[in-house]
């Protein structure tokens, strides 16, 4: 595979707003195996001094690695989840977003899984795939 192709690839999980935890998971280990887990992090951040020997040249690769990893993450979502995210021009703008949408705790999202759990039956399913129905929730 060379190096253009290797900018299209990204993860099989695709984010659908229940499985944040599991993707956030894959997608981090995906960006740090690509040595670009810094973007979202901001630990490689944007280049702000124009008067900097190369600058511009610095910041052009910053841009262009920054837009790596914001199609990785929106090639690994459903598309409405990726159509909320076009308004943010950065990976870490996008990550925290994500992570503040799908990890927040609250009273209703408890009550849903509750209600889930709780409806939750293993009918004509194997005991594996009712387990793994159940971690899922």
């Amino acid at each position: 595979m060379t190096g253009k192709d290797d900018f299209l690839q990204s993860i099989c999980t695709r984010l659908d707003g229940k499985n944040y935890t599991y993707w956030g998971y894959v997608m981090k280990n995906f960006l740090r195996g690509k040595n670009m887990w810094g973007y979202v992090t901001g630990t490689k951040a944007k280049p702000s001094m124009p008067q900097t020997e190369n600058f511009d040249m610095l910041l052009d690769a910053w841009e262009t690695d920054n837009s790596k990893d914001i199609t990785w993450i929106n090639n690994s979502v459903t598309q409405s989840i990726g159509m909320q995210l076009a308004k943010y021009d950065t990976s870490k703008e996008v990550w925290n977003n994500l992570e503040r949408l799908y990890t927040q705790s609250n009273f209703a999202k408890q009550y849903q899984l509750e209600y889930d759990i709780g409806a939750l039956q293993q009918n004509d399913q194997s005991i594996q795939d009712f387990y793994d129905a159940m971690s899922d929730l």
